[in-house]
């Protein structure tokens, strides 16, 4: 990928480890997926609607570098992929010998890495690749940190990521790269893999890693703005992806005929409107109920109007004695995308 430095020399020969692949043996078509494209400063006024006609279903824009650079270009980079329909996420380029990887990350989420509930955001992306800046800070291909100095950094990175965003970064390089430089760390598997490697195969995986979620096979797309990328995956799955986490966590209890049910909002904003259904088994039924719900035999509805970020809710429910000897007997419970299932003794 290209960086706030990129020269022309540097963006013909690759800024990225090539895994021995040259540029002029780029692919003469796309890989097999979905596909999308990668852009930064360097791509200049992209015309996104062209984009999506010629088939691209996302994109990845730049937006960071180090703790000094955002890219002049992201907003409306970022804002035009969104407004032709294509899923995007914002890449952070990052300088480890700079600082630590939790300041790098707090960088990147207040400078467009942060987490958009849109539906059509996907999670950021740390982009780990050769220091390109190699002449003017003297440091070699791995920013002068050893395999377990890298490894950490870049667990301090993620970590902060999901602290902030509750979303796996998705981690973009090369095999020989991350074995160089990252000891062929196996200790992120966690995090969605978009490998780098400019060739008609996507070739061996970093260790960790069973499968990749996006390939760059290519650093141009005849047919797209910026890099030829695709997804591992369905468009649904793709969209899946895009799918923010849901913010709800429900624990619960058990205590004789009463079910009680804890809903927290563990986001940073308040959710309003929160329905919440459950469903007993077991040949139980429900008798009665709290303040905002209603039921029927079986099955429970709530309203929550609005919970606060951190707040929690209690909802109660009293269910009538089952046959005896009826097997099964508990309560299902959703809401906000999260599930619930309590198991009565």
């Amino acid at each position: 990928m290209k960086h706030r430095a990129a020269t022309a020399a540097a963006v013909t020969a690759g800024v990225l480890l090539l895994e021995g692949t040259q540029a002029s043996a780029l692919a003469e078509s796309r890989a097999p997926g979905v596909t999308g494209t990668d852009v930064s400063n360097w791509t200049g006024e992209v015309d996104w609607a062209g984009a999506a006609d010629a088939g691209a279903a996302f994109a990845f824009v730049h937006a960071t570098e180090g703790l000094d650079y955002v890219s002049p270009r992201f907003t409306e980079q970022y804002g035009g992929a969104a407004d032709a329909g294509l899923v995007r996420g914002a890449y952070h380029f990052a300088q480890p010998h700079e600082s630590g990887g939790r300041a790098q990350a707090d960088f990147f989420v207040a400078n467009g890495g942060g987490l958009v509930r849109d539906g059509r955001t996907l999670p950021g992306v740390l982009d780990l690749e050769d220091n390109p800046y190699g002449k003017k800070n003297k440091l070699d291909n791995c920013y002068g940190l050893t395999p377990a100095e890298m490894v950490a950094w870049v667990g301090d990175f993620t970590r902060r990521y999901r602290q902030r965003t509750g979303r796996d970064a998705i981690i973009y390089t090369t095999t020989s790269w991350w074995r160089t430089c990252a000891g062929d760390s196996a200790a992120f598997g966690r995090n969605p893999l978009w490998l780098a490697r400019w060739g008609s195969e996507p070739g061996e995986l970093p260790a960790g890693w069973k499968r990749h979620a996006f390939w760059q096979s290519a650093d141009k797309d005849p047919s797209f703005p910026g890099g030829q990328n695709s997804f591992n995956g369905t468009a649904a799955q793709l969209r899946a992806l895009a799918r923010p986490p849901s913010p709800i966590r429900l624990t619960g209890r058990v205590s004789g005929s009463t079910y009680t049910v804890t809903v927290t909002n563990t986001g940073n904003t308040p959710v309003t409107k929160l329905k919440v259904a459950g469903r007993t088994s077991g040949g139980q039924k429900i008798v009665k109920v709290g303040k905002g719900c209603r039921f029927s035999g079986t099955a429970v509805r709530c309203t929550i109007t609005r919970l606060a970020p951190k707040a929690t809710v209690k909802l109660t429910f009293k269910v009538g004695p089952a046959k005896p000897g009826t097997a099964g007997r508990g309560l299902t419970v959703t809401a906000g995308g999260a599930k619930l299932a309590l198991t009565a003794r």
